[in-house]
């Protein structure tokens, strides 16, 4: 018999699964086992027709088939840094487990290394925190050959990751030190996301503009965009529209979110210096006073009219912060006369203090 229509859908870590198939019933245990287990994909828990499988890794973005001139300097952008994009997999025996893209940025002869996101290291499982060992990573060159890499490097808290592979001659180191400061200031500016899908190997772009404040997740300085890109372009470049590199991308479903360079950069000199990430904890939760809610905003307008700077959420009892005085609701404009405008400045400045040990 042939399987009636239903909507099954099921809502995991990574992805959102309906499955379209219109098979008789023996056929489609064995089917959906070749086509989803592979790819780290569960099976449904019950079996029916009429449901497909969304939010893939295999899902592209930034259709730009227009001939207007924004889509033509979108693609402009994308292929001027084509070959320093792949993509990259993670395998645990013969099941992928995560797929991501991936920019080259620095090429130390015989080998290149990958700037990537670390969700290609971490377990589906639970909330993801878990950094799974013995993978396999492949990774999809421009030209769609696949070669090995080796994991690096990695923070859990920036969510990064540095994989290593054999030089190619059509590869090209990423110039990531040709980037500007993302902050407010900038707001507004157009930026392109850019990725590769790993299975087709297609180069992925589109634009968006860069917003006030922070995002909604714990790491206070991922900046917020615009850009709507699938779960393909994590790890991906985020450039502003003179081609000025602006951070590495994240996903979620308003827009992606990025870790500005300044920050890959200093997470890049700490893995040279130290082998890892050195955190210099304030115990603070601040953001960008000009993102807060309206009622905050009346509450310093009041007394500083004219004031800009890092707003203090939340100040930990007994933290460096608080020792000196530091309380809920202060506007921090400056420090050693450099004036401040969101967290990813006042992170500079303590980077200068973790790299002068």
């Amino acid at each position: 018999f042939v399987l009636a229509h239903c909507n099954l859908i099921l809502h995991m870590a990574f992805t959102t699964i309906r499955f379209t198939f219109h098979l008789v019933a023996p056929d489609l245990p064995r089917i959906l086992r070749k086509r989803l287990l592979p790819r780290g994909y569960p099976l449904p828990s019950k079996f029916a027709g009429g449901i497909r499988l969304v939010n893939t890794f295999e899902l592209c973005f930034g259709k730009l088939d227009g001939y207007n001139e924004e889509h033509t300097s979108i693609k402009l952008l994308a292929l001027s840094v084509c070959r320093s994009i792949v993509s990259l997999a993670s395998f645990k025996g013969r099941i992928r487990q995560f797929t991501c893209t991936g920019t080259i940025i620095e090429h130390t002869p015989p080998s290149m290394r990958i700037l990537t996101s670390a969700s290609l290291i971490r377990s589906s499982e639970e909330d993801g925190s878990k950094i799974l060992d013995k993978l396999k990573i492949k990774v999809r060159l421009p030209s769609g050959k696949l070669v090995i890499g080796t994991l690096w490097k990695y923070d859990s808290y920036y969510n990064i990751a540095v994989v290593n592979i054999k030089a190619s001659p059509e590869l090209r180191e990423a110039c990531i030190h040709n980037q500007v400061p993302a902050n407010v200031k900038l707001s507004q500016s157009k930026l392109v996301a850019i990725g590769r899908a790993f299975e087709s190997g297609e180069l992925m772009a589109t634009g968006g503009t860069l917003l006030h404040g922070t995002t909604k997740f714990d790491c206070q300085q991922l900046m917020a965009s615009t850009c709507k890109i699938t779960k393909a372009g994590i790890g991906g470049l985020i450039v502003g529209s003179d081609g000025k590199f602006m951070g590495m991308s994240f996903y979620y479903k308003d827009g992606a979110p990025f870790l500005p360079f300044s920050i890959l950069q200093k997470c890049l000199k700490h893995f040279n210096k130290f082998g890892r990430v050195v955190q210099l904890s304030l115990g603070l939760r601040i953001g960008s006073l000009q993102a807060e809610k309206l009622h905050v905003r009346e509450q310093v307008h009041d007394s500083f009219p004219n004031a800009h700077g890092i707003y203090v959420q939340m100040v930990s009892d007994k933290s460096p912060a608080a020792d000196s005085g530091i309380k809920v609701g202060d506007v921090i404009t400056k420090i050693d006369k450099l004036e401040l405008f969101n967290a990813q400045e006042l992170a500079g400045t303590q980077d200068k203090v973790a790299m002068s040990r």
